[in-house]
């Protein structure tokens, strides 16, 4: 029993080569964003803006500044618990950012391969 493939799937080289033309493109276009994704800066801030977070692409964190204002030597915990909360938030910024920017590119192409991207 012979299985038909949809017009356009499997056949000669021709079909091979424009595939595998469109993948490398692809990788290309992957580089290239991976990059300026890379290079971009995120600012967050938090806890009503009295904490500020900056931090590149590769989450590296590149400042935090603080208002004085919320600077309370006997209450340090609270001061901890911004901090946190501004830094995983722009972690969060920068991870869904890259995953919206990428799927761009990628489109349904990975869809049920998983770790293909």
């Amino acid at each position: 029993m012979k299985a038909k493939l949809p017009k356009g799937m499997g056949g000669g080289p021709s079909n091979m080569q424009g595939m595998l033309k469109q993948a490398q493109k692809m990788q290309e276009d992957m580089a290239a964003l991976r990059e300026d994704l890379d290079n971009r800066e995120y600012e967050v801030k938090a806890g009503g803006g009295v904490v500020t977070v900056r931090i590149n692409g590769q989450l590296k964190v590149l400042s935090i500044e603080i208002d004085p204002e919320i600077v309370d030597p006997d209450d340090t915990e609270t001061l901890a618990d911004i901090l946190t909360a501004g830094i995983n938030e722009a972690i969060t910024k920068v991870n869904t950012t890259n995953e919206e920017e990428m799927g761009k590119i990628t489109g349904s192409f990975n869809l049920g391969m998983p770790g293909l991207f």
